[in-house]
Formats: C-alpha cells, structure tokens, sequence
C-alpha cells in the first residue's frame, strides 16, 4: 500500500512540477510533512546528491526519496511514477502543438507559466536556506519578530563557506565540478 501511494505522489510531483527540477522540491517538502518517509534534511542530501550526479535533478531525486523510503523497489517505482507524466504531456503536446502553436490561449497560457514556475522554484530556495543557514525546526514565523532570537540559530560555518565559494565562483569562473567537490570536502572536514 505505502508503495502505491508513494507512486501517486511522485506521479502528481511529476504531473505538477513545472519548471524543472528544483520546481519538486516543495512537493518533496509536502511529502516528508504529510508522510514522514524522509526528513526536511534527508531532502537537503536529495539536492546535494542529484546536483553532484549526471542526470535531471528532479529525476535524481525521486529516485533518492524513492530508495530511502522504499529501498530499490521505491527507487525505481517513484523515478517511473516522477517521469510518467511528462512522457504522457510530451506525447500529447507533440500531436497537439503543430495545430495550436499559433493559439493566442496557449501561448498566454506559457507565458503566465513562467512566474507560477520561478515562485516554486524560489520557495525551493526559500526553503533549502532556511534549513542550510538556520536551524529551520527551531525557527517560527513569529520568531523573524526577534531577531536576537533568529541569530542564536544561525549555523555561521555554513553562512561563512557559503560566502566564500560565491565569492571564489564569482571572481575565477570555475567548473561547478570543482566547487562541488571543494564542497563535499570542507563539508567531511567541518562535519556540516
């Protein structure tokens, strides 16, 4: 039964987010608050994990949230049940868009997408740096109030790695390669 549901989930994860990858991360949110098959830090290693490794993002982890609630057969099921929807519209579109790719209907209703796809994604951010830089379960909306309070959470090993590789990314135009693993490093190092 759990790995039916786990399906439906990731089916309507892949069916709703739009805008790419980071776009299922409030989904995954929703599924470690509702569910309680991951926590809001395991999604924080989903991130890390599927923007380290060759593949879509979003793919990469469904297929993490997949195994470590489901071991292989969750990994499978739910990378299956992410993806299904896009293969299901793309199909559908590719017929389709010949006949309306002039529509005034749909190319309004792509250009109205864009801000409903960058909102999700910037809640996604919203969410990864409260969790990175504060002790996000600690933190109540009441709290931002008090900032005395807000300080005494924040994790400054993190805030200040983080300044440094934007600023080093930023002044030597690296390969993200590099910085992912100068990451990974600091990361083993400084036990973050």
């Amino acid at each position: 039964m759990q790995l039916l549901l786990m399906c439906l989930q990731f089916f309507k994860t892949g069916l709703f987010a739009i805008g790419g990858g980071l776009a299922t991360i409030p989904f995954l949110y929703e599924i470690s608050d509702y569910y309680g098959w991951f926590t809001h830090h395991d999604i924080l290693n989903f991130i890390a994990v599927s923007e380290a490794t060759p593949g879509p993002v979003g793919v990469n982890m469904a297929t993490y949230a997949g195994y470590l609630s489901n071991g292989w057969y969750g990994a499978i099921l739910s990378t299956f049940s992410l993806v299904l929807p896009s293969v299901i519209i793309i199909l559908i579109v590719a017929k389709l868009l010949d006949k309306f790719q002039t529509n005034r209907f749909v190319i309004n209703g792509f250009r109205w997408l864009r801000p409903a796809s960058t909102a999700l994604i910037a809640s996604a951010g919203l969410n990864v740096v409260l969790v990175v830089f504060f002790d996000a379960e600690k933190i109540t909306f009441d709290m931002f109030g008090r900032l005395g309070q807000i300080i005494t959470h924040i994790n400054w090993v993190a805030l200040l790695l983080f300044a440094c590789l934007f600023v080093v990314m930023k002044t030597f135009k690296g390969h993200p390669l590099i910085y992912i693993v100068i990451s990974a490093v600091l990361g083993i190092i400084l036990k973050l």
